[in-house]
């Protein structure tokens, strides 16, 4: 058997970066900007007032009185030069007129008719937002995925649009003469194929574009030409088919450019993974929890590498055990458990029923507690490694 870190490694060597593509600023949510984007201007362009007041000159001080001579609104400069003993109505956001050093807030000054009279105690802040305060036509954002507030920023910058990697598309296809799809009357002896959907909800989260595939029987040339279809992917996902069983055919059928591997992994023993006419093939167990836990744990990696993310592995967190665990065997342990708020860290728990077969659970489940080979006992209040579902 391999470890789980040499398997993802191998699947990993099998992936690279999608070449990039323009994606206009309103699309770009999610997407991994792969060219850092570069600000056309400053932010704020101009010195700007932040607040609501009198932009005046100077360092005035309780008792000084100004005439008001104009007003400026966000979107309306005023024009002219502010002088000694005059003012400028001012609102926020709206650009510091020459002449003006400092804006008094409204709350500070007494206005009567055109004049004001600033108060007692007025406080000492200019009330200004410099120009540039933000950032400086020239300064970059660099290559990331792109949360909304990315794009808030890259509006700022006058960014309309960006270079992304072109999402992968990643075919899925479930094998097995026991399978119906939902809303099939199945036989006694069939079941509803169910991981598809998980797996291609877990691939579009993650950026990606999946297709889902007609479930392709036992026999070659039905896998064959389910196969066919992929054609114009960027990965091949088969679920099911990647034992060794006589009625395993994936690995027979998917050509030369392939490797079986036993895993040191529960659950999910059994994973193939290579190149079916170039085109990278990962190939999944069949059984529902085992699919779904690979899939965290080698597809969503090589979906990401594809993207352009430089740290595609999966990055346990860490939390704090709230009952005993005896030792482990000798494969790692990926347990379905429920976190709970704690002090610090948060608390987590396995789920008593770990039977790979139960969905029930695992759609009870927040997290995957991890156990590695020939861990130790592990009592309440230890802190362990796992993964967020």
């Amino acid at each position: 058997m391999i470890s789980v870190e040499e398997a993802l490694a191998r699947c990993l060597a099998l992936v690279a970066p999608l070449p990039p593509e323009t994606v206009p600023l309103a699309e770009a949510a999610g997407r991994w900007m792969c060219v850092p984007a570069v600000a056309t201007r400053d932010q704020p362009p101009f010195a700007a007032s932040a607040m609501d007041g009198y932009a005046v000159p100077g360092n005035p001080g309780s008792d000084d009185t100004f005439l008001v001579i104009g007003e400026a609104g966000a979107g309306h400069a005023f024009h002219g030069t502010v002088g000694p003993g005059q003012a400028v109505r001012i609102f926020t956001g709206a650009p510091l007129p020459r002449g003006a050093s400092r804006v008094v807030i409204q709350e500070d000054v007494i206005r009567e008719g055109d004049r004001i009279l600033l108060k007692e105690g007025l406080d000492s802040a200019t009330h200004i937002r410099p120009q540039g305060q933000d950032f400086r036509a020239g300064d970059s954002l660099s290559p990331r995925r792109l949360r909304p507030n990315d794009l808030a920023l890259l509006a700022a910058m006058n960014v309309p649009a960006v270079q992304a990697r072109r999402k992968p598309v990643v075919a899925l296809i479930a094998t097995g003469d026991e399978l119906v799809m939902p809303g099939e009357n199945p036989a006694p002896d069939q079941i509803i194929a169910s991981n598809g959907f998980a797996l291609k909800a877990l691939v579009e989260a993650e950026g990606g574009e999946a297709r889902l595939l007609p479930i392709a029987r036992d026999n070659e040339a039905e896998l064959l030409t389910v196969l066919s279809l992929a054609e114009g992917a960027d990965l091949i996902v088969t679920i099911g088919g990647a034992s060794v069983g006589d009625h395993d055919l994936v690995g027979k059928v998917a050509g030369l450019e392939h490797s079986f591997w036993k895993l040191a992994l529960r659950p999910g023993k059994p994973l193939m993974a290579g190149r079916l006419n170039g085109v990278p093939m990962l190939g999944l167990p069949g059984n529902p929890v085992s699919a779904i836990v690979c899939g965290h744990l080698f597809l969503l990696p090589m979906v990401r590498a594809m993207l352009g993310d430089p740290s595609p592995a999966p990055q346990p967190r860490k939390a704090r055990l709230t009952v005993d665990l005896p030792a482990n065997g000798p494969r790692a342990h990926y347990m379905r458990a429920r976190l709970a708020p704690g002090d610090g860290l948060p608390g987590i728990a396995p789920f008593d029923r770990q039977d790979s077969a139960l969905l029930s659970i695992l759609g009870q489940a927040d997290a995957l507690l991890i156990r590695p080979v020939d861990a130790p006992p592990c009592r309440a209040g230890d802190t362990v490694p796992y993964l967020p579902l």
